[in-house]
């Protein structure tokens, strides 16, 4: 499913226009963005819980020589599940 293809699912589950459909999950994201990059979690109860991770810098391998390189430390997203979404899917 890509952004159009949500928005489509929102406005006909909410019977707001598409255009209404589109702001709502822009601002949705964007307040998502805005929390993480505070470095904040943004808890979705029964959806699951989207964090910020630092991965430490480390040394790996270029596949292709065979030789080392240092990958340098970064901050990544994580999202977690929550219980409701797990049995939905499985």
């Amino acid at each position: 499913m890509n952004k159009t293809e949500l928005v489509n699912a929102i406005a006909e589950e909410t019977q707001l226009s598409k255009v209404d459909a589109k702001i709502a999950l822009e601002a949705t994201l964007k307040a998502i963005s805005e929390a993480l990059t505070k470095g904040d979690k943004v808890s979705l109860i029964g959806f699951g819980t989207f964090m910020v991770s630092a991965k430490s810098a480390r040394t790996g391998i270029n596949p292709a020589t065979k030789e080392k390189i240092d990958i340098p430390a970064k901050k990544v997203v994580k999202f977690k599940p929550g219980a409701e979404l797990n049995a939905v899917v499985k």
